[in-house]
C-alpha cells in the first residue's frame, strides 16, 4: 500500500524513474542524465557553485559533470569579469546546439511530472520536498562522518 511505503523510499523511486526516463531518451545524445541536467540549466555567467545549487548538486559532482562536458567542448570557463579568481561556466557554441536539440527532453519532462497537479498542488509539493531537502540538511550537519569498514 502506498500509504504505508516509506516517504524516503518513494522519493527514491521517483528519483529512479525520472533518471530512467531521461536516460532513455538521451541514448542517442551521447549524454547522462546529469550532464543533460547542467547543460538544460547552465545560464551564461554561472559559477560553478551557482550551477551546483541551483540543481541540488554538491560541489564536487558538479566539478566532475562539467569537467566531462568541457573534455566534450561543449562547456568551456572564462574568467569573471569583476574577479579574476572567480571563474563562470559558459556553453560553447557545440554546447549551445546540443542544449537547444534536447531542451525538448526537458519541456517533455517536466510537463510529465506535473501532470494532473493543479497550482495548489504543486507548490504543495514543492514546499514539501524543499520541508524534505532542509531536513536531509539537517541530518548532514549534526551527523559526523562514519569510518568505512
Amino acid at each position: 500500500m502506498l500509504e504505508q511505503e516509506p516517504i524516503a523510499r518513494l522519493i527514491g523511486a521517483t528519483r529512479r524513474r525520472i533518471k530512467q526516463a531521461v536516460g532513455r531518451r538521451l541514448r542517442h545524445q551521447g549524454l547522462s542524465p546529469q550532464q543533460f541536467f547542467v547543460l538544460v540549466n547552465m545560464d551564461e555567467g554561472l559559477s560553478l557553485r551557482d550551477l551546483a545549487g541551483r540543481l541540488h548538486m554538491d560541489e564536487p559532482t558538479a566539478s566532475r559533470v562539467v569537467s566531462a562536458l568541457t573534455r566534450r567542448r561543449l562547456v568551456r570557463t572564462e574568467s569573471h569579469p569583476e574577479d579574476r579568481r572567480r571563474r563562470r561556466l559558459a556553453l560553447t557554441a557545440a554546447g549551445q546546439d546540443l542544449a537547444y536539440k534536447v531542451q525538448p527532453i526537458a519541456d517533455e519532462l517536466r510537463r510529465a511530472v506535473e501532470a494532473g497537479f493543479s497550482a495548489a498542488e504543486k507548490d504543495l509539493l514543492r514546499s514539501l520536498l524543499a520541508r524534505v531537502m532542509e531536513n536531509m540538511g539537517r541530518l548532514e550537519r549534526a551527523s559526523p562522518e562514519r569510518p568505512r569498514d
